[in-house]
């Protein structure tokens, strides 16, 4: 987090706390560990991980295409005429473009694993959300952060977390909450 965003919310984060009703409730919860939990998340992960082996082998493939033709045009370089050598280059040159085309749209930052693994993921964000929205309003927080966000908490007491009581929500069983 940069200096300037940090400068804005932790007034704003004071002012919500100091404001109106000093009888407010905050918890908090662990996004992370949350969704470790789900065994929606492994599901997904693993969905993800197999697409993304899919397009390596795919790219793999191609690779060793180009290294093919680049060893095919090393070995006969010399009986080529120039426009033959400039085509089989050219042809090598486009081939590895292909590559690093295909990769930018696989693997790129808005490329297609990204988007998968986002709509994947979000109808369990939805359901997480929904549950914390759920805990929240049946225990009377009036705030509940994500400890991992974007809010930076120096201090937590673990009696606000309400993670294991999302999870319950979820209907999901944990060793804390099969054990008591």
């Amino acid at each position: 987090m940069n200096w300037m965003k940090l400068t804005l919310v932790i007034p704003a984060l004071l002012l919500v706390l100091t404001s109106a009703d000093a009888q407010q409730r905050i918890g908090f919860v662990d996004s992370d560990a949350i969704l470790e939990k789900t065994p929606e998340y492994s599901t997904i992960q693993q969905q993800v991980n197999t697409l993304a082996r899919e397009w390596e082998t795919e790219i793999d493939n191609k690779r060793n295409e180009v290294d093919r033709l680049f060893r095919e045009y090393q070995s006969r370089e010399l009986l080529y005429t120039n426009e033959e050598r400039n085509r089989k280059r050219e042809e090598i040159v486009r081939a590895e473009e292909d590559i690093e085309r295909l990769r930018i749209k696989y693997f790129g930052p808005e490329g297609d694993l990204f988007k998968q693994q986002e709509s994947l993921m979000r109808p369990l964000q939805e359901k997480i959300l929904a549950a914390i929205e759920e805990v929240a309003i049946e225990e009377g927080y009036d705030y509940v952060f994500d400890r991992k966000g974007d809010f930076l908490f120096m201090f937590a007491r673990e009696q606000y977390d309400l993670s294991e009581r999302v999870l319950a929500e979820l209907g999901i069983e944990t060793e804390s909450s099969s054990g008591s």
